[in-house]
This record gives structure tokens, sequence and C-alpha cells, in this order.
């Protein structure tokens, strides 16, 4: 619409309405684009601890206004406070928990010499903190420990998940070398004192800060945050804290005799499944990502220049993936 210039000079009503009519639109724009803003602007992270089963459990959470609730499960050594990234990353679309396993972290650490510790006891009170919380359906990202931990919280109430979210984390023998699953079985069966220690040389700081996170990343060490190992390593600085984590090595071979178990579920729930996999991770190597897709055919498939600790080390495109994913399920 052209409006000539003496018209809009002498014409007091003329000039008020495009005065009006600029106004309006300045707001429209102002709210639109401040409505998408505050979708994406990351929540607070608060951090809690309530009783589950009689024992103190620690969770971090953020984002409680979304209905959509994403777990975060943690791997060996590490804690909820491997998430302390990824969590502000996913907490302005999704509510986020992401909590430290009895044993772990900030959670209870009954004595091992009087609690055995097991991935049963882990899942039992990580299910547990769901069930306190009323948090009925949810997506699951399991790392390392969190596949069995997640697994077997899935066997005992399979219909609660929404989608599954795989970072390195196994549920096939295709992702063990020959090698370490011979660890894992011999950890398992030999009893001697030897072997003992040998699993105990595990949770050293050497070991921690050497054989865990700096291992895959020796050509960039930079990218790798000391706070990580300097949380872990105070959560492992008495024997009982190492005791815990021996129990549990001693105990793993029993989640690969349950892997076709994993696998029948996975077959038969077909849940939506994104596989975000660090490719350099010499541990559980990329075939047990490959795998995942003879019982979930459809599952999106990413292998990331990245390792064991690949939320470590590449938390914003784990975040895109993750969000792409989850809001698709809407569509």
């Amino acid at each position: 619409m052209h409006i000539p210039r003496d018209t809009l000079r002498s014409n007091p009503v003329v000039i008020s309405a495009l005065l009006f009519l600029i106004l309006i639109v300045s707001k429209t724009t102002f709210a639109h684009s401040a409505s998408t803003v505050n979708a994406v602007w990351p929540s607070k992270t608060s951090y809690h601890y309530v009783e589950v089963y009689g024992k103190k459990i620690f969770y971090r959470e953020a984002g409680k206004q979304h209905k959509q609730t994403i777990v975060l499960l943690h791997g060996y050594p590490a804690s909820s406070h491997s998430y302390r990234e990824l969590i502000p990353l996913l907490s302005g679309r999704f509510h986020v928990i992401a909590p430290d396993y009895l044993g772990s972290g900030y959670s209870a650490r009954p004595d091992p010499n009087t609690h055995k510790y097991t991935f049963d006891l882990l899942a039992k009170y990580t299910s547990g903190l769901l069930k306190t919380l009323k948090i009925d359906n949810y997506s699951l990202y399991m790392q390392d420990f969190g596949a069995p931990v997640g697994y077997k919280m899935l066997l005992k109430d399979p219909n609660k998940l929404e989608a599954l979210i795989v970072q390195n984390a196994n549920a096939y023998l295709a992702g063990l070398t020959p090698q370490r699953q011979q660890f894992f079985k011999q950890a398992n069966l030999d009893k001697s004192n030897d072997q003992h220690k040998k699993l105990y040389s595990f949770t050293s700081t050497e070991a921690i800060i050497n054989k865990q996170y700096l291992r895959d990343v020796q050509n960039k060490p930079d990218i790798m945050s000391p706070d990580s190992w300097t949380h872990d390593l105070h959560f492992l600085s008495t024997e009982s804290d190492r005791l815990i984590q021996v129990q549990l090595f001693k105990d793993y071979y029993n989640n690969l005799l349950e892997y076709p178990k994993w696998q029948a579920y996975l077959r038969q729930y077909q849940p939506p499944t994104l596989i975000v996999w660090g490719k350099n991770d010499p541990a559980f190597i990329a075939p047990g990502a490959k795998a995942y897709l003879q019982d979930v055919p459809k599952a999106q498939l990413h292998l990331l220049d990245a390792g064991h600790f690949s939320v470590e080390e590449k938390p914003v495109e784990i975040a895109q993936y993750i969000t792409e994913f989850l809001l698709s399920l809407k569509k």
C-alpha cells in the first residue's frame, strides 16, 4: 500500500493508524521471538536427595515443567556428574533426571562387607527412585553400567519405556572383544586373592585417569575436563568405596548371560531407539552398536568420532541427536 508523503505529513489520523499497526506487528513479532527462545532456554539444574527403601539416593533434575522425561543412567567410574553438560542442553525441551546409583556419587553407600553390590541391586534402587518421584513413563539414556541397570528395570516394567537412547552400552557379545569377554568371566569365576587385587587396581588414580578418561583421547587430551576424574576419585577415596566397584566388576559377567533376555525385550517391544556410539572405544567396540539393528532394525545409528566417554567429548552433538529424535516421535 502506497500513501502519498503529503498525506502522511498533513493527516494525523493516518499517522496514528500507521503507528498503531507498527506497534501491533512489533509486539507480535517480539512475543513470537520470546516464546521461541523460552522454549529452548536451559532450565536451572536442581539437586535432591530422596529416601528409597531406607537409603538416600541423590539425583539431578532440570526442566521439570516439561511432560517428556529423560532418565540418564551413568557408567563406571562416574556418577550423574558425567551429565553436567548434557542436562542443560536438554532441559529447555525435556524433563531430565540423572540419578547416582546406590554406592556411587552422592548416594548412600552401605558397607560392602555387609551389603553385596550387584546390578540387580542398582536397578532396584534406581527403579525405586522413579516410583518415588511418580515418573510412570520415560525415555532411557544408557551408558556403560547404565545398560545392565536399564535393561533390568525394563524387564520388570516393560511398558514404562517411551524411547531408548544407547551410548556405548552393550547388549550384545559383538560389542566386546573375546579378550574382554574372558576378563569379565574370569572376574566372576576366579575367587583368588590375586584376582581380587587385579580388580582393585582398576579403581586406582592412575587407572581412572589414564586407562579410563584419557585412554581414548590421547591425541586431544584437552577435550576431557579434569573435573570428571577429580570428582570420581573423590568418591573412590576409601577402601570401602573401591570394594563397591570391585563387587560390581565381579558381577558384570552375569549381565553377559542375560543378553539374550535383553535382546528378546527389544525384539518384542520394538522401542524407538537412538544409538549414539563413540566408535573410538576399544572397550565397548562399535560392532556392539551395529548389533542392535538385528533386533530393532528401525533404530537410528550414529557412530561418533569419540571414545567411551562420548558425552564428555561431544555433549552438544549428542544433545542435537537426542532432541531431533525425540521431537520426531511426536509428529
